[in-house]
């Protein structure tokens, strides 16, 4: 039960810690997307593995609803589309699995959210260059130092965390804020 207890312990601390140095950051990501949704764009999310899993969760609530029955509003996770991933993987590289979709669908009105524990997914970080080149708004949810990404990202969120579990577990807290703070502000503002 101690173990519990402190794993519990740890992951609460760490959601503490980014309550006090992130939430800003935090703020002006979710107010980043929400602006762009309200002009008509939409949130591209990417990531692998268990960051592939909280893309698709994080589409998932703003598609369906998250505490709101409203609109759907409009957001992707390009890791569903295994057609595409395994059709790039296999004829251009993994390197490029989220960057041909992202030249293929994003437009300069859109907003793309990668996440990578390490911050040095190579395919996540060439998607967001991608994205940049596009116009399209870039936000990093990354872990440790940041890595690679800190440097192809309009706004970074660094969970000051080197353990993978809990860095995830931060993440998707942070997602979840930021669709709260969407469908509360384009159903006030009436957008959706």
């Amino acid at each position: 039960m101690e173990r519990v207890k402190q794993f519990l312990k740890t992951s609460g601390n760490l959601k503490h810690q980014v309550a006090e140095t992130l939430s800003a950051e935090i703020l002006k990501a979710a107010e980043t997307i929400r602006d762009c949704l309200a002009d008509g764009g939409k949130l591209m999310l990417m990531g692998n593995g268990g960051s592939a899993a909280d893309s698709q969760h994080l589409a998932a609530e703003l598609i369906g609803r998250f505490k709101k029955e409203r609109k759907a509003i409009p957001a992707l996770a390009l890791t569903v589309d295994t057609s595409s991933l395994t059709a790039l993987g296999n004829d251009y590289g993994f390197d490029t699995v989220f960057s041909r979709q992202v030249e293929a669908l994003a437009t300069s009105k859109d907003a793309i959210i990668g996440i990578s524990t390490s911050g040095n997914s190579k395919n996540v970080i060439r998607a967001l260059q991608q994205a940049r080149d596009i116009g399209v708004k870039t936000i990093g949810f990354m872990g440790n130092d940041g890595g690679n990404m800190t440097n192809c990202v309009d706004i970074g969120i660094i969970v000051p965390s080197n353990d993978t579990a809990r860095i995830q577990e931060v993440h998707i807290t942070i997602g979840h804020i930021i669709c709260e703070i969407i469908e509360q502000d384009l159903i006030h503002e009436r957008k959706i």
